[in-house]
């Protein structure tokens, strides 16, 4: 077990050998089986290959690994349950609304995505976009329910608006 690890950037290489066993086992230990936490640890060392970064010690490199691998189980976690619901909201369908096999995966895959741009805006924010856009609720009742003017709702309409926009142009131009 190394002592410490330089301060340029560990090759990814070096880090997978010293922690991918650890990180794996802690992994399975956390999801109960081992295809997903093979996954997710492989995830994990992706992000390091995606933004090097340099640790002072053997067990800095843990403490970041760690981390990254209670982020993805959380995300795991996240997407299983959107899943859960859209399939229990497909199964409540009558037969003549299923839906093929590729527009599930389309209709989880945009899920994953409102969900994502939801949790990346401040809380009152993606609550004011969902009471409005989903629930139909008008300016005074969404004003209402958070405990904030009807001016201050119109402010978090056009905030969470435009970063539905901003987030729109970043996947056409991607």
């Amino acid at each position: 077990m190394p002592a410490a690890y330089p301060a340029s950037p560990q090759p990814v290489a070096s880090l997978y050998a010293d922690h991918h066993g650890w990180l794996q086992a802690l992994l399975r230990r956390r999801l109960g089986n081992g295809f997903d936490a093979a996954d997710l640890a492989h995830d994990a060392f992706v992000r390091l290959l995606a933004k090097p970064r340099s640790f002072d010690s053997f067990d800095g490199a843990r403490a970041y690994l760690s981390t990254v691998a209670r982020g993805l189980c959380v995300d795991l976690w996240r997407r299983r349950e959107i899943e859960q619901a859209w399939l229990a909201a497909l199964a409540a369908q009558p037969e003549a609304y299923a839906c093929s096999a590729e527009q599930q995966a389309s209709v989880l895959q945009a899920l994953g995505e409102v969900d994502a741009m939801l949790r990346s805006l401040p809380a009152k924010v993606a609550q004011a976009f969902v009471l409005a856009m989903v629930h139909g609720m008008t300016d005074k009742e969404v004003a209402a329910q958070l405990g904030v003017s009807d001016r201050m709702v119109r402010k978090y309409m056009a905030k969470a608006l435009l970063h539905c926009m901003l987030l729109e142009a970043s996947m056409e131009s991607a």
